[in-house]
């Protein structure tokens, strides 16, 4: 009977180290009882296992959490007399994702820390300035006097909060590359997993010595992809703790140096971050259709145990656009043309408080609580402009415009990337629609590097079947056309949405649609940046019902008969 119990304790204390660590976190795999590597374990040796349970997601500088679900894509839309409504938007129902938005439209302060990094980092660089300069002659009019616009607009102080305009479709999307970077760079940096902002400016306190060996100064500016493929030689004092290095071998596997030790407790080896630590965010870009319209209509607030007791016509309740609210009734909600040229109201008493536009935070929040999602500016969106398009899209995430591309190898064997005089990658269109046996992969590369050295994603890199382009796919409808016959739309027609301080109130209702050329700008469309959210799509379990999950039961030892 002892043997029995010692046995049986036995075996439940093997269990509670089993499962000290489940699926769903903890210090210990749940499959094969092995202790994960962290600081604080006794049992770290090389080549552990290093796990991010501590990850907790949130979202990056400028963002709110957009919780997803189902959107009838159009189901918004006014009906007016005379104008055929599919022109506008097609009504089907969609889910779109949980994601990440801009509470505000990007403003010109915004986009003037854009211009200084470029002019700070590439003062010789002209070309580079000039091209992401916003066209402030969209202000421009034969016959309207707008010329202060012209040259105030972007820059003085009056209009610092105020939308940037004049920005093509191509220098947001660029934008929001730069943002990535930018954010990313300031977390690692603020953490000390990259050289922290004191030492880089000689002020740091501690090793800078060893430091500075470690981390010699890039001869590039930081970029995520450089990072994150090792190529960008800087450890922090407080970078992740390298397990995995056997003694005499080198971790890069992109062209990098090995971990750098950096000091600290017991002199540990230290690596880059990758993405399995959890550190480093998404990256920034344009929203898709689906995800602003959604966002927009923002029915998160009148919906109660998926019941939605409103529906809506513009971002916020009601038929009208005035606000029926106590305090403020009768006033305007959005920044708009109410009439043919009555764009303010009257002098004492303006409508909506706006000749032009106005500052990004203005106004009330829709119900997700992002600002000025009807009027003010449009927004670009992400996707290709088609009529069919959500006639044609998957219901599932809907979108139209990928171009597969990967980033250009410059040595295949070490799996460097080429990356260009910015320190940006190169891309290349993509050459196939799965993964490629390892020989497949090294042909492909040789291939690549006799054809062509073009940096232009569009000239093809080796003769392939694949289609990297899928802007067009499954295009039944291309037929809008001008009076000599020739096709409005194309691959570079891109949508934008919300309508404008120039627009009738028409064009508020997030349902509707209108398209202009990706490297075309205009002083009525500015844009605001998203980003993809992972994990669960729930994004607040308070008050909300549960399952609850039923806690891990130890092993128990069959006694047999």
């Amino acid at each position: 009977m002892k043997k029995l119990l010692l046995y049986s304790f036995t075996c439940l204390s093997l269990a509670a180290l089993l499962t000290s660590c489940s699926s769903k976190g903890g210090n210990s795999s749940s499959k094969t009882g092995i202790p994960y590597a962290d600081r604080k374990s006794k049992n770290n040796q090389s080549g552990a296992f290093a796990v991010a349970t501590q990850y907790k997601r949130a979202p990056g500088p400028g963002l709110i959490p957009i919780e997803g679900g189902v959107l009838v894509v159009g189901g918004s839309a006014i009906e007016v007399p005379g104008v055929e409504p599919s022109i506008y938007n097609y009504k089907r129902q969609v889910t779109v994702p949980s994601f990440y938005m801009d509470e505000t439209e990007v403003s010109n302060t915004d986009w003037l820390e854009y211009l200084h990094w470029i002019r700070y980092n590439f003062p010789e660089d002209r070309e580079y300035y000039y091209n992401e300069l916003p066209d402030t002659l969209v202000w421009r009019q034969a016959l309207s006097y707008n010329e202060p616009y012209v040259d105030n607009y972007l820059r003085h102080p009056a209009y610092r909060d105020y939308p940037v305009v004049g920005v093509s479709w191509e220098q947001a999307s660029r934008y929001c590359e730069w943002r990535t970077s930018r954010a990313n760079e300031f977390i690692l940096r603020e953490k000390g997993i990259l050289t922290d902002y004191k030492t880089l400016a000689g002020n740091g306190k501690g090793n800078t010595a060893t430091t500075a060996a470690a981390a010699p100064k890039p001869d590039k500016p930081y970029n995520t992809d450089a990072y994150l493929n090792n190529q960008y030689n800087d450890i922090g004092k407080n970078a992740p703790i390298d397990y995995n290095t056997k003694s005499g071998a080198a971790t890069s596997t992109a062209g990098g140096t090995a971990a750098a030790t950096t000091g600290g407790k017991n002199n540990q080896p230290r690596r880059t971050a990758t993405l399995e630590d959890g550190v480093i965010m998404q990256p920034y870009r344009l929203p898709t259709e689906a995800e602003w319209e959604y966002a927009a209509l923002g029915l998160i607030g009148n919906t109660e145990y998926e019941n939605i007791n409103q529906n809506k016509i513009y971002p916020w309740n009601g038929l009208g656009v005035s606000s029926a609210k106590k305090k403020t009734r009768g006033m305007i909600q959005a920044n708009f043309k109410r009439a043919p040229g009555d764009y303010m109201g009257v002098g004492g008493s303006l409508n909506d408080k706006g000749d032009l536009t106005v500052p990004v935070i203005q106004y009330t929040p829709n119900d997700f609580g992002l600002y000025n999602m009807a009027g003010n500016v449009n927004e670009w969106v992400n996707d290709v402009y088609r009529t069919a398009t959500f006639s044609d899209a998957d219901a599932f995430n809907p979108y139209r415009g990928n171009y597969f591309t990967n980033k250009k190898l410059e040595d295949s064997q070490s799996g460097k990337i080429a990356l260009d005089k910015y320190g940006n990658p190169i891309k290349e269109n993509a050459y196939a629609g799965r993964k490629q046996t390892w020989a497949e992969k090294q042909a492909q590369a040789k291939r690549s590097d006799s054809i062509s050295k073009s940096t232009d994603p569009q000239s093809p890199v080796a003769s392939t079947s694949y289609q990297a382009d899928q802007r067009g796919y499954r295009d039944r409808q291309n037929t809008l056309l001008n009076e000599e016959g020739v096709t409005l739309v194309n691959d570079k027609s891109r949508v934008y949405k919300g309508g404008s301080w120039n627009d009738m109130a028409y064009w508020l209702n997030p349902a509707t649609r209108r398209f202009m050329q990706q490297d075309e700008s205009s002083a009525e469309v500015g844009f605001r940046c998203a980003m993809t959210m992972l994990g669960a799509p729930e994004i607040s379990t308070a008050g909300k019902r549960s399952f609850k999950n039923p806690p891990q039961k130890p092993y128990r030892v069959s006694r047999g008969k």
